[in-house]
């Protein structure tokens, strides 16, 4: 693991290194993002800075030195043997008085980088009873306000799934807590919109962008009528669903096969990049 904070790489980058009084420590106000590391290169890095600096401008933060993240990133892949890792930046308001309202000290810039066991070519999810407010203020941002996924997951682990999928407000199906949702129904690839409350997925947008799917915000309970389902994210890529609940899936079906199988062929062209 190798760790960069505010322009300094850690020599040890399990110390100490943030303050007590950081608001992203204190309250969770803070953004952040995870990149897939192939052979050493990050995966559409500049996707997922740009969808960084979004979000600290939806959360109100200090506009976002761009350059600064790609010398953070640069600095702790270098030199570092990463067949398949992950990247982690966090940019948080920084030291604050203890409370809601934000300080005076500049933000804080975080950027980790270590490696990553790839996920199994299929899994189960299981559906949660909280909802997503899709009129939140938070809705589509990837903010580190994370204990409402934490206590979802904690759920989905004990029914046996590696992932919680959420409906939102209006009852449609919405997102996982840390995935995209794609479903087939009638032969038709199927995930929902923005609008929804999920999160602006890049690896949700290249799917679309790719290999194509509807756009479309539906009642959880449609999911019951499709002939495959799988999940999207940066470290899943498209993994198929064997199991919703209680109900079994052909995974991987063909629609999720030919998506994973277009997704191997295109990634490397955003390595790096």
């Amino acid at each position: 693991m190798r760790a960069w904070i505010d322009g300094d790489l850690l020599t040890d980058p399990t110390a100490p290194a943030v303050r007590v009084t950081d608001h992203g420590f204190t309250v969770g106000d803070g953004v952040f993002e995870a990149i897939k590391v192939v052979d050493g290169l990050p995966f559409a890095l500049t996707r997922h800075v740009e969808r960084l600096a979004r979000s600290a401008a939806g959360l109100g933060l200090p506009e976002l030195d761009q350059e600064a993240v790609r010398r953070g990133v640069a600095a702790v892949l270098d030199g570092q043997d990463l067949p398949l890792g992950r990247i982690r930046i966090t940019y948080t308001g920084g030291p604050a008085p203890l409370g809601s309202g934000r300080g005076d000290e500049p933000p804080t810039l975080v950027v980790v980088a270590d490696a990553m066991a790839e996920w199994p070519a299929t899994t189960a999810v299981a559906t949660v009873s909280w909802p997503r407010n899709e009129r939140g203020a938070l809705a589509g941002l990837k903010t580190t306000s994370y204990a409402e996924n934490v206590v979802a997951l904690s759920e989905a682990h004990r029914r046996g799934a590696s992932e919680a999928v959420f409906a939102n407000l209006a009852g449609h199906l919405c997102e996982g807590t840390g995935s995209n949702v794609f479903y087939v129904v009638d032969g038709e690839l199927r995930t929902p919109t923005l609008a929804s409350g999920c999160l602006a997925g890049v690896t949700r947008a290249l799917v679309l962008e790719w290999f194509g799917g509807v756009e479309v915000d539906e009642p959880i309970g449609t999911v019951a009528q499709a002939s495959e389902v799988f999940l999207t994210s940066t470290t899943r890529d498209v993994q198929g669903v064997s199991a919703w609940d209680d109900r079994d899936l052909p995974a991987p079906g063909p629609v999720t096969k030919a998506a994973a199988e277009l997704w191997r062929r295109r990634e490397p062209e955003l390595l790096g990049l």
